[in-house]
């Protein structure tokens, strides 16, 4: 089942990145290849492995633009063979995974037949907190002298 978002569009200002991503989400709950798993290493570091069994890095293709990561599978077929029995699927695929702000892609990698894909969550120095002094308090370790006046 698909839920169209049209209505809430045209009450909400500012949301579209929101409704973006759950039609994304409705979206990939449809699609089962390839299978995949995602790791949360520690507070920062994730790590997406693919099931890529038959391919090799040069039919696969990893891109990342804004906060979207795509990946791409064309399996190039070779004349000549003939298969009295085919379990391991070849097809082409394109499977799209949305990224939260400030997470980017440090590498990927084959590893027994799993396409291994290292991401880090990198907040920019003017996101972080800080602590910000504040000026005009007396110190502590200053008395002050009583005067007169004439």
């Amino acid at each position: 089942m698909r839920y169209d978002w049209t209505p809430l569009w045209r009450s909400s200002i500012g949301f579209d990145r929101l409704f973006d991503a759950l039609d994304e989400v409705q979206r990939t709950a449809e699609e089962t290849y390839p299978p995949y798993n995602i790791e949360r290493i520690d507070e920062n570091r994730f790590q997406i492995s693919v099931a890529l069994a038959g391919f090799t890095p040069d039919e696969v293709a990893l891109t990342s633009e804004q906060n979207v990561l795509t990946l791409e599978g064309k399996k190039s077929e070779k004349e000549g063979k003939t298969f009295l029995h085919r379990g391991i699927s070849t097809r082409n695929f394109k499977r799209q995974f949305t990224l939260a702000d400030y997470i980017e892609v440090k590498g990927a990698h084959f590893e027994n037949g799993l396409l291994v894909i290292d991401l880090q969550r990198e907040i920019p120095e003017a996101m972080k907190p800080r602590r910000i002094e504040i000026n005009g308090a007396a110190p502590s370790n200053v008395t002050q002298i009583e005067s007169r006046a004439a």
